[in-house]
């Protein structure tokens, strides 16, 4: 049972500020309604469909009544988000933050549900970064834009970080839940400092003739 309420609250927290940073993007790029309604549902849910489909279950989004609707809430805060704070709504951190926030609940969410089908460390180390910022790519897509979470920041680092941290306290026989707080912690600390303090992977650019 704690187990299960841990991964709810995982996914609702990660459900609210993915939908949130989605439908803000979308109202950043000046879509219209139905595209920001769009773009923050598949933010918020895109990362956990893709995490289901590869461990071979039907999403969980699609079997739970409340995904949805969380989503759509989501997306109603981030519009009153755009109403209240109007221009400021381009600053960067009203969407980095909710938007680590919701990699750090994902990415322990995706990690649990790995654990649970017994895949491999590697397998949790995957299924937790897709989960975490699956929904990021597939709204980036939808704007015709190169991922983020490929090109910017130090952000799928830190899934890869929380993974690896969830799956070292199974190794030293922690219970899950204290492994998935472990996780959801390292995650979102590392974001934060990372944003604060800029950090960013090497890049490498080839010369063009």
């Amino acid at each position: 049972m704690i187990t299960e309420n841990i991964f709810f609250i995982m996914n609702i927290i990660g459900l609210l500020a993915f939908a949130v940073v989605g439908a803000l993007k979308g109202i950043k790029k000046g879509l219209d309604l139905l595209g920001i309604i769009v773009l923050g549902i598949m933010t918020a849910l895109g990362g956990g469909i893709t995490r289901d489909l590869l461990v071979n279950t039907i999403p969980y989004a699609l079997r739970s009544p409340n995904d949805m609707g969380v989503a759509l809430i989501g997306v109603w805060c981030a519009i009153v988000i755009f109403k209240v704070f109007n221009e400021d709504v381009s600053n960067k951190y009203i969407i980095q933050i909710p938007d680590a926030v919701g990699l750090s609940a994902f990415t322990t969410t995706g990690a649990m549900i790995a654990y649970n089908f017994d895949v491999s460390f590697f397998g949790i180390i995957i299924l937790a970064t897709l989960t975490g910022v699956g929904g990021g790519i597939i709204s980036d897509i939808l704007l015709q834009k190169t991922p983020s979470a490929l090109t910017e920041d130090f952000y799928a680092s830190c899934s890869i970080i929380g993974a690896i941290a969830f799956y070292l306290a199974i190794l030293s026989n922690l219970s899950l839940e204290m492994s998935a707080v472990i996780c959801s912690i390292v995650v979102l600390m590392i974001r934060i400092v990372a944003i604060l303090c800029k950090w960013s992977l090497p890049k490498f650019y080839s010369e063009q003739k």
